[in-house]
């Protein structure tokens, strides 16, 4: 397989963002075959630190040099789902989940604005809204399955629900079982990335200072993992 990078939740933390790619770039441990390598960003693009609209452009560039793919994350489908409703509920789903950090950084004034879907859609543009709608679930690279969440064990890939891909934790987490892939995944903190034999995480946001991980993958070599950390 071409080599392959996956970096974990990202959370509106751009500057790490963009430190992670560079390092990506120009990591010195990557073959240089005359194959195209691939970054795979496995979505939470959105919440949480002060940049989402940096991140979410900066993602949908992609890496010079490389394929890119952005897939679908839980943050990003709770955004997309206040674009079709002023519901108070549905906006509080959100909000209580970190999204009161990106209508901030979008300029939207949750006392005034924070329920209307139509200011949503005129501070995030056209462009990203059709490229958010866009994305998939899932990525499959040789042996490798990336996803936001995880799976349900024991469920054939097409018949996994979105909910699942998205949400899942514990069921998935704590099984021992044989998915038919390695399942490359975010959205459970961690302090550590987390090496098992059915699956790798890399949602390092439970580290301290803030941390953004990418694991290196080539199909010949143990999985490598690259981290970028807040600075003080």
């Amino acid at each position: 397989m071409a080599a392959t990078y996956a970096i974990g939740d990202i959370h509106g933390r751009d500057a790490l963002l963009e430190r992670l790619h560079a390092r990506i770039i120009h990591d010195p441990y990557r073959s240089r075959s005359n194959i195209r390598p691939t970054v795979v960003h496995l979505g939470d693009y959105i919440d949480g630190g002060p940049a989402s609209p940096d991140v979410i452009d900066r993602v949908m560039r992609g890496v010079p040099e490389f394929e890119s793919v952005a897939l679908l994350g839980n943050h990003e489908m709770l955004m997309l789902e206040c674009l079709e409703t002023d519901d108070r509920d549905t906006w509080w789903n959100w909000i209580s989940n970190g999204g009161e950090k990106t209508l901030d950084a979008l300029g939207i004034p949750i006392r005034t604005h924070g329920f209307n879907s139509r200011a949503l859609k005129e501070a995030l543009g056209t462009q990203r809204i059709e490229w958010l709608r866009s994305l998939p679930l899932s990525h499959i690279v040789d042996g490798y399955l990336f996803v936001h969440a995880g799976i349900v064990p024991g469920v054939p890939l097409d018949s996994q629900h979105k909910k699942d891909l998205l949400w899942i934790r514990s069921r998935f987490l704590e099984s021992d079982a044989d998915h038919g892939y390695i399942v490359v995944h975010g959205h459970t903190q961690t302090i550590e990335p987390e090496l098992r034999k059915n699956r790798i995480g890399i949602d390092t946001g439970e580290a301290r200072p803030k941390t953004l991980t990418a694991v290196a993958l080539d199909g010949t070599s143990p999985p490598r993992f690259l981290s970028v950390s807040e600075e003080h």
